[in-house]
């Protein structure tokens, strides 16, 4: 039983950011089902590497404890199928291009004439308004437009492509499972139901919180690596002996005379952000001159569990996996699999006094649930049949 039970959700989208958002709802405990089609797959389902049955690890993670229905919508069979649906589970997340929905005849408003208190999540690039509405787009594209990526630099070089999708995830799924949830108390007060319009350029752009509000309100222009937090003072990342990196975020007076100190560099413990440009230059090169005298693992000593001056390692994906905060955590765990055995996954990262996140089974085959879904609605297996031949279920 999760914190979500009886919330339930059709997901329409691909890719990366409605399906986390409907994962992440998955885990709490909501129902999900993904609908999808076999002549447009969700590239993450063909995205190595594979298990023994060749289904694509991201694609199992992605879309964990939900259920695989494959409609044709754009038959007249598989639109009354989605409005019989809509009955019950009464959330839609999509992400479609602005009016596809609605040429299909899924769109918001057929299907709040079906239930008035559907909630309906939209995620796109740009939004269902504006001259870019219509516009495709990527993570990156999303983030230059946003105006993050030109200070989110070092001087004279290009912006770095991060390993993850910042638009995508902090934009889009984050947003929309904030829009929906929202949406879901004011039905819960109201018996109203809700269109929300989920922009992932909108949303990254909202994210420039403190240059963002600094240069709206004080026109001072974010440069970059010229920011207290961009690399203009010694908030930043330094290189060890032998290559590795470690990140620095000693700002406060407390923790910067720790960092001098386990430097050995205690005359520049005094130096504040006040002090001029030369001295700000002056104490990073001595932290970058300081690193460098050490390798990786001679600084692993230093700053070890007991420093608190706030320097970590920059650790590679499997030393993360490994890390002992991160263990305690549980943020690794067991999905259950068809066969019986478990898979590795990432853990939900939310966690409550008395409910547990949900994991039923690793993301389903292709059209696993049709017969289960379509035999709940009042279809038989003749019917079934039927739509399959017809192509109705893709």
């Amino acid at each position: 039983m999760g914190i979500l039970k009886g919330l339930k959700i059709l997901d329409f989208s691909a890719l990366l950011p409605g399906p986390m958002a409907t994962m992440i709802f998955a885990d709490l405990g909501a129902e999900v089902i993904h609908v999808e089609s076999s002549k447009r797959v969700d590239l993450t389902r063909i995205m190595p590497p594979y298990d023994e049955d060749h289904e694509a690890f991201i694609h199992q993670h992605l879309n964990r404890s939900k259920k695989s229905l494959t409609l044709n919508l754009k038959s007249p069979e598989a639109v009354e199928i989605v409005k019989s649906l809509v009955q019950e589970y009464d959330v839609i997340i999509e992400g479609f291009r602005p009016g596809v929905m609605q040429r299909l005849g899924i769109g918001y408003e057929a299907l709040k004439e079906v239930n008035p208190k559907l909630i309906y999540c939209a995620i796109t690039g740009y939004g269902q308004t504006g001259p870019y509405s219509n516009r495709p787009g990527h993570d990156n594209n999303y983030l230059s437009l946003a105006g993050v990526l030109d200070y989110s630099r070092h001087k004279d070089k290009k912006p770095v492509s991060m390993g993850i999708q910042l638009a995508d995830i902090a934009g889009g799924t984050m947003h929309a499972a904030i829009g929906v949830l929202a949406a879901a108390l004011h039905r819960e007060k109201t018996g109203e139901g809700q269109y929300v319009d989920i922009s992932m350029t909108d949303a990254v752009f909202s994210l420039n919180a403190m240059y963002g509000s600094a240069y709206i309100g004080g026109k001072r222009v974010p440069q970059p690596e010229q920011e207290i937090l961009n690399g203009g003072s010694y908030y930043d990342f330094y290189k060890t002996k032998d290559g590795r990196f470690f990140s620095v975020g000693s700002l406060e007076p407390q923790f910067r005379k720790l960092l001098c100190e386990a430097l050995d560099i205690p005359e520049l413990i005094d130096n504040t952000f006040n002090d001029s440009y030369y001295t700000q230059i002056r104490f990073k090169e001595a932290v970058h001159d300081a690193f460098l005298s050490k390798t990786y693992e001679e600084w692993l000593e230093v700053f070890n569990e007991n420093f608190e001056g706030c320097v970590e390692p920059v650790l590679t994906f499997p030393e993360a996996c490994k890390h002992p905060q991160l263990q305690a955590r549980d943020m690794i765990v067991d999905i259950p699999k068809n066969d019986g055995s478990t898979q590795k996954q990432i853990a939900s990262a939310f966690k409550f006094d008395g409910y547990q996140p949900v994991y039923k089974h690793v993301g389903a085959k292709l059209g696993a649930h049709n017969e289960e879904l379509l035999s709940a609605l009042g279809y038989s297996s003749e019917e079934i049949a039927a739509l399959q031949e017809n192509g109705v279920l893709e």
